[in-house]
C-alpha cells in the first residue's frame, strides 16, 4: 500500500504565514523521508485558515527539497485562472520538479475564491466552465492553433509563429503529454468525477466528504470510465 497525504493547509486566522509556510514544507520534507508516495497540496484565496493561494510555488520549493515524493497541486481550481498563464506555468512547473508533479484539477468550492475573479456562481455553470478550461489547456499543449479564444470571462490570443525571432507557444510539459491529471469531485454524483472516468484521469475526493459521498464519488466515475470503454470498443468494431 502507497501512502499519500493532503493538505489543505489549515492553520488559524491570524497565524504567521512566513512562519506557516516554512512548516508546510517542512512536513513535506518529512513525508519524503518517511517514504510517502504523494502528497497534494490545496489552493484557497480568501479562507483565512487555508493560506496557500499558489500551490505552484509551494510546490516548486518543496521539489528542490525532497527526491522521490510526487506532488499535486489539490486542486488548480480553474475558474480562478486564464488557461494560457496556467498552460505555461504548469508545463513549467512539470520541468522544475523533474516529471514528479501530478496535475489536480476542480471547479472550486470557495465563492470568495471566484468571485475574485470574475466568475458570477449565479450566471456561470463552475463544472462546464471547468471542463472547457481543461480542454483549452490541452490544446495549448497539443496544437496552439493562432487565434484569438474567449468564453467570457478570460480571453487570450495565440500569436502566430515569427520563424526568424524565435516567436511561437513553445513550451510543453516535462511529461508525455502532460502530468497525470486528477479531478476533484464533493457533490454525490459528480459530474466532474464522471469525466474524470470517460478521459481515463484519477479521480480524488476531498477529505471533508462524508462517507456515503464516497460511493456515489466511485459510481460517478464508474459509469465514465464504462462510457470510455463503450466508445473504444466502437471504435475498434469501426462503428
Amino acid at each position: 500500500m502507497n501512502l499519500g497525504f493532503f493538505t489543505m493547509p489549515l492553520h488559524p486566522p491570524g497565524s504567521d504565514m512566513s512562519k506557516t509556510l516554512v512548516e508546510d514544507i517542512d512536513q513535506i520534507v518529512k513525508l519524503d523521508w518517511l517514504g510517502y508516495s504523494e502528497a497534494w497540496i490545496g489552493e484557497h484565496f480568501t479562507f483565512e485558515w487555508e493560506n496557500i493561494p499558489s500551490p505552484d510555488l509551494f510546490i516548486a520549493q518543496a521539489s528542490a527539497l525532497t527526491t522521490r515524493i510526487k506532488l499535486g497541486t489539490g486542486v488548480t481550481c480553474l475558474p480562478n485562472h486564464n488557461p494560457a498563464m496556467l498552460a505555461h506555468r504548469i508545463a513549467q512547473l512539470d520541468h522544475q520538479t523533474g516529471g514528479r508533479l501530478l496535475w489536480g484539477i476542480g471547479s472550486s468550492s470557495t465563492p470568495g475564491d471566484y468571485e475574485l475573479f470574475g466568475f458570477d456562481a449565479e450566471e456561470g455553470d463552475r463544472r462546464s466552465f471547468t471542463l472547457e478550461s481543461v480542454e483549452a489547456i490541452l490544446k495549448i499543449w497539443e496544437d496552439p492553433a493562432p487565434g484569438k479564444y474567449s468564453n467570457g470571462v478570460w480571453k487570450y490570443v495565440i500569436p502566430k509563429p515569427v520563424e526568424k525571432i524565435g516567436l511561437r507557444l513553445h513550451v510543453q510539459p516535462f511529461q508525455d503529454p502532460h502530468p497525470p491529471i486528477a479531478v476533484g469531485g464533493v457533490s454525490p454524483k459528480s459530474e466532474t468525477l464522471k469525466f474524470a472516468g470517460q478521459k481515463g484521469w484519477i479521480p480524488i475526493s476531498i477529505n471533508l466528504v462524508p462517507t456515503a459521498s464516497l460511493i456515489g464519488h466511485w459510481e460517478a466515475y464508474a459509469e465514465g470510465a464504462s462510457r470510455r470503454a463503450n466508445w473504444s470498443q466502437i471504435a475498434q468494431n469501426g462503428g
